[in-house]
């Protein structure tokens, strides 16, 4: 098992966000967590990622207990966020953004290699390689983003809304790149609105509500559950 978060707890000063969170990720999978605005999944995302402490459970990656390590921490190990917003550099090159993903490597020939990838997965990126990534169109810097996130050739990719603000044609394209992300054998934990097409690229997902995980299951089997349907998908 890549993750296993058990049981965590997580507070906003007297806000209590996470009520025992539990879930596990596999390698090889492609995990999301779904539900509506204030349920909890951005939360989850900061808990695991470091950027934010848990009061109280476990975080384990790759075998390791990592519920007390920095975020940069975290990062180095193989655990990289693409965070909801995008969080890009706006003035900065895309091609300087890009290296910063890989700031702490000193793997040159490996570094040119993940260029590369990204540059294969995201041509429009390469195009626009010298242009100052904040004059970048919405969906361009959601492809910034999660090519940055790659950079550090992270084990697992956290993806924290990455269809959120593109137009329904983009969101197909970023959907189908991340799934060629997962073939190439990098395993990913997305938090997404889009229940549709999250359930539909899942291997599995789990339903938070209010801070905690109410439904899991397959991606294709939520996706038919009725309950999850008419609350998520506007389908009776």
């Amino acid at each position: 098992m890549l993750l296993e978060v058990d049981d965590i707890h997580l507070e906003y000063g007297r806000i209590q966000a996470l009520h025992g969170i539990s879930l596990e990720v596999n390698a090889g999978e492609i995990v999301a967590l779904i539900g509506a605005n204030g349920a909890g999944k951005t939360s989850t995302m900061r808990a695991i990622s470091g950027l934010h402490g848990v009061s109280q459970g476990s975080i384990r990656f790759a075998g390791e207990n990592i519920t007390k390590s920095r975020a940069d921490q975290r990062v180095l190990k193989g655990l990289c966020l693409a965070p909801e917003g995008r969080g890009i550099f706006p003035g900065m090159t895309v091609q300087e953004n890009l290296g910063m993903g890989a700031y702490t490597r000193t793997d040159r020939a490996g570094v040119a290699e993940d260029l590369e990838r990204v540059n294969g997965l995201f041509p429009r990126l390469n195009e626009r390689r010298r242009q100052v990534a904040g004059t970048l169109s919405g969906g361009e810097q959601q492809m910034l983003a999660i090519g940055r996130a790659l950079m550090a050739r992270p084990k697992l990719l956290l993806l924290d809304e990455p269809s959120m603000g593109l137009a329904p044609m983009l969101i197909q394209q970023i959907f189908s790149i991340i799934a060629e992300i997962a073939e190439q054998g990098t395993t990913i934990l997305m938090v997404e609105q889009n229940a549709q097409q999250a359930l539909s690229r899942a291997h599995r997902a789990y339903v938070m509500e209010t801070g905690r995980i109410v439904n899991s299951g397959p991606g294709q089997e939520l996706l038919h559950d009725p309950s999850v349907r008419e609350a998520y998908l506007g389908v009776a």
